[in-house]
């Protein structure tokens, strides 16, 4: 990935819901929503992705939180 890239995976802040939530954007749109980190690497493979690592910044961006945070 080049230098000022964008992480092709972006993981939004939690939302309030029954369970909480987080919109994933793949590419710079809106892929689904996700309630764990399986739901992210889930839309992501059915988006194209293959080999996801969650826990790689150039290629997943965590917003309002990390990939454990899934409660308000």
């Amino acid at each position: 990935m080049s230098h000022g890239a964008r992480a092709p995976i972006v993981v939004l802040r939690v939302m309030p819901g029954d369970p909480p939530f987080r919109i994933v954007e793949i590419n710079g749109a809106p892929a689904g929503i996700a309630h764990d980190m399986l739901d992210v690497v889930r839309l992501a493979q059915h988006a194209g992705l293959r080999h996801v690592d969650l826990d790689d910044p150039a290629y997943v961006r965590w917003v309002g939180g990390d990939k454990y945070t899934w409660t308000l």
